[in-house]
């Protein structure tokens, strides 16, 4: 079967509903869902700055958490545009909690100096702001496909002309004028995430076989908090960080505090800070995990809060009234991504990217908690705009069909990373992983495996979740962001070096 569109989204997550929600009133747009993503696991909230908060303030705490690595323009965007993102949201039918006095409820997550992070459910925030965009993207008649992307078409012009998904083990082509890649990030590249399986950084191979490039992918979050379940392979539950907002502390297995004197935020400080004093106290101890304890919030806050934490710690015979949880940190987020402009576009004509596949700068190093869901909605409608006043002229010439090659040993890449590139890395590691990975085969997993270890070797510092354990410390003279494209032998490798617009 052969279809068309204007503009093809791939992705149904956050980012991909709402790029489809804002091309639907004006484009013939069509959406290729492998799996809602990750954003139905999403726990803590949406962050956005309205009412007392003053958007200057967000912006400082995200630049704060990028470790001074973000585009300042970009976040400017984020943060301002944000309020109206979520109010449109909430005419569409999110159902967000509130205050006895009808205003939107607030939280403090790790990173911010205010309570700005309002949530859904408690802790069901994702889930609730996939159902609204869903169930707005089925009433404006946005067609979707169920299958997964497994190559581009590209013309003889150069120009993004077409997807080819595997639908019941069957490629099909789709025609379009443009691509947007909402994919979400690479978790299951690791042994273990909070992503689902479906997240595996299809959308990084694809824009690379396409000759795009990447930036930053050696910034690789780990969420501090993720339930140890005695299996730490596959997607864990997570353990949002608004749990530590409502007064929860983390303890090693003696009992003492794990974050006093590290950072002045104690417990709620940036990620990738809590998650690398959580790895250092397991690894002096010798342990799996460390403890959360949340004995000290009411117990009334806890069933109204955090419905779905106490339930997955009731699955694993951990209740969280009375014992401390057991954690450990897991892969969460890639903050760097496909590189593009504030609106989406790539270098490669006609092909975009939006949401975690993304790296348009706004969480520089180490990203700022609650700001996913954020940037989906902003950065959605930004590429849905833009494709509505310039939708790119149809592509001529012999058109090629670009198509996703073949993991070898899947589970053997994970290892790899996942030993080499995780938390804790450093020079010797790096370069037994590239090593090792060689012969990997040409698939997603080990093209997304090749470019984060790529990009690691060759930041030769330290910064928000890239932590070199040879080199410790910032160094000023690698403030500078790492581009990547694919070499003359067709793997991955950083061919640029750019400056950061940071201040």
């Amino acid at each position: 079967m052969r279809r068309s569109a204007d503009v093809v989204v791939i992705g149904s997550g956050a980012a991909g509903l709402s790029s489809a929600l804002g091309l639907a009133a004006t484009r013939n747009v069509l959406v290729v869902s492998a799996g809602s993503g990750s954003t139905p696991w999403a726990q803590g909230g949406i962050a956005a700055a309205y009412g007392d908060d003053d958007p200057l303030d967000h912006a400082h705490d995200t630049e704060i958490a990028g470790a001074g690595f973000c585009d300042p323009r970009n976040v400017r965007a984020l943060v301002e545009e944000g309020p109206q993102r979520l109010a449109e949201l909430i005419a569409l039918g999110a159902r967000f909690d509130r205050d006895n006095d009808g205003s939107l409820s607030r939280t403090l997550e790790g990173g911010h100096d205010r309570h700005r992070v309002v949530h859904a459910g408690g802790d069901a925030s994702g889930a609730e702001v996939h159902r609204a965009l869903h169930q707005a993207v089925q009433l404006a008649g946005v067609r979707t496909v169920t299958g997964r992307a497994v190559g581009l078409v590209k013309s003889g012009s150069g120009h993004i002309a077409g997807v080819l998904v595997e639908e019941a083990a069957e490629v099909s082509q789709i025609d379009a004028r443009a691509v947007v890649l909402a994919t979400g990030g690479i978790g299951n590249a690791y042994l273990a995430s909070t992503n689902p399986s479906t997240v595996r950084g299809d959308g990084i191979a694809l824009a690379l076989q396409a000759g795009a490039s990447l930036v930053d992918m050696e910034f690789v979050q780990f969420h501090p908090t993720a339930l140890f379940t005695g299996d730490s392979t596959g997607q864990l539950p997570l353990v949002t960080e608004a749990v530590r907002g409502e007064g929860a502390v983390l303890r090693d297995l003696r009992g003492h505090r794990i974050m006093t004197g590290v950072h002045p935020r104690a417990d709620l400080a940036p990620r990738d800070i809590v998650a690398r004093a959580i790895e250092s106290t397991m690894r002096r101890d010798g342990c799996e995990y460390v403890w959360l304890d949340a004995r000290s919030i009411p117990e009334d806050t806890i069933r109204r809060r955090f419905p779905t934490v106490l339930a997955s710690c009731r699955r694993i015979g951990v209740d969280m009234l009375r014992e401390p949880i057991p954690v450990a940190p897991a892969e969460h987020f890639l903050c760097g991504g496909i590189r593009t402009n504030r609106d989406g576009a790539t270098d490669v004509p006609g092909l975009y990217a939006v949401g975690e596949v993304a790296g348009g700068g706004v969480h520089g190093a180490n990203r700022l908690a609650s700001n996913s869901l954020l940037e989906g909605l902003v950065f959605g409608r930004r590429v849905a705009t833009a494709l509505t006043l310039d939708l790119p002229s149809a592509s001529y010439g012999q058109p090629s069909r670009l198509t996703l090659g073949e993991d070898r040993e899947p589970d053997r890449i994970r290892a790899i990373l996942t030993e080499h590139a995780g938390i804790r890395r450093d020079g010797p590691g790096l370069q037994t992983a590239a090593d090792e990975l060689a012969s990997a085969g040409d698939g997603p997993l080990a093209t997304v495996a090749r470019t984060v270890v790529a990009a690691a070797i060759t930041r030769e510092d330290s910064r928000g979740c890239h932590w070199r354990s040879d080199h410790p410390r910032t160094d000023e003279r690698w403030n500078r962001h790492l581009v990547i494209r694919l070499d003359e032998d067709g793997l991955p490798a950083v061919r640029e070096l750019l400056h950061s617009t940071a201040t």
